[in-house]
């Protein structure tokens, strides 16, 4: 195990902030500032510089900050080697997913992995997409599932399925008797979004720029992080919103809400992200292949 100073040491570098460190280490902030002022008193050096309220790291932070991340990185293979030589996959999985892929397509994938392998003890953090790159990038998450391609330098992605999005609104809104709906014809009537950072708000608002469609042309009524409250909302025919046809198969079925493609249509993939330098664990990548397959063979269905 790393000595807990190191890892505290590390988010507070990779958050630059004590405030959110703690809250991804579940400490204390004062906690957390002991934690730091012990290592600074050990190596008789500053790590970080605060003034005005912000904090950077010092030439020596810098430089510790490039080994605790490998010490960390090997400090986790040991670990998990140690557990895979009894011949069984155990341990901790950190997953990180955003919330239209947690609540609808990996349910069933972590279920089924479960049932596979009883030891293994999956903890998924659900978050829009941005924030789970972040957990990833900062090696708070072992993986992330996200709804867009990421940008960030220090993580990998692979596609794991394709996902289209569809026009979504109640049945007696207009656009419920229409058989497609063109970007130009959803600048005629109230729109309920997800909120900033939401991979799904990107891709949307992608697609609405290809299509010669200004994003602020949009009549946009209300902004929303939860899907479910999404539907809830498009239910009651304050607006129409666009979503992922997983996310409301049921409200379909039940006559609820409609869904009605656009034109041209919008999909988009979904992805796996993980850190690109470090060496995966044999669980790790047992798992990042059986999700790649589990949602790939039924992606026509996302």
């Amino acid at each position: 195990m790393a000595d807990r100073r190191l890892q505290v040491f590390h988010a507070v570098a990779k958050h630059l902030s004590f405030t959110k460190a703690a809250e991804a280490l579940f400490m204390t902030q004062p906690a957390v500032t002991s934690q730091i002022k012990q290592l600074e008193e050990h190596f008789n050096t500053r790590l970080f510089d605060r003034a005005r309220g912000r904090i950077t790291l010092t030439p020596a932070g810098v430089l510790a900050l490039e080994y605790a991340e490998r010490i960390l990185d090997v400090t986790a293979e040991l670990d998990q080697r140690l557990q895979e030589l009894g011949g069984k996959l155990s341990g901790s999985l950190l997953i990180g997913a955003s919330t239209t892929i947690a609540d609808y397509l990996l349910p069933k994938v972590l279920g089924t992995y479960k049932a596979m392998y009883p030891a293994v003890v999956p903890q998924l953090l659900v978050a829009n997409s941005g924030a789970v790159q972040e957990r990833v990038a900062d090696r708070s998450l072992d993986i992330g599932f996200i709804e867009s391609e990421s940008h960030l330098p220090s993580l990998a992605g692979d596609i794991c399925c394709e996902d289209e999005l569809q026009l979504t609104c109640a049945p007696s809104h207009p656009f419920a008797r229409l058989v497609s709906v063109s970007p130009e014809q959803l600048t005629h009537h109230a729109y309920i979004s997800r909120e900033q950072g939401s991979g799904t708000r990107d891709v949307i608002d992608n697609y609405l720029r290809q299509a010669g469609v200004a994003v602020d042309s949009m009549q946009r009524v209300m902004e929303l992080g939860s899907p479910e409250a999404l539907k809830g909302l498009v239910a009651t025919g304050l607006g129409f919103s666009i979503m992922s046809r997983a996310t409301v198969v049921n409200e379909v079925r039940l006559g609820q809400l409609v869904q009605v493609p656009l034109l041209p249509r919008l999909t988009r993939h979904l992805y796996v992200v993980y850190p690109k330098e470090r060496i995966h664990s044999q669980l790790v990548s047992s798992f990042l292949e059986f999700s790649r397959q589990s949602l790939g063979s039924g992606s026509q269905h996302a």
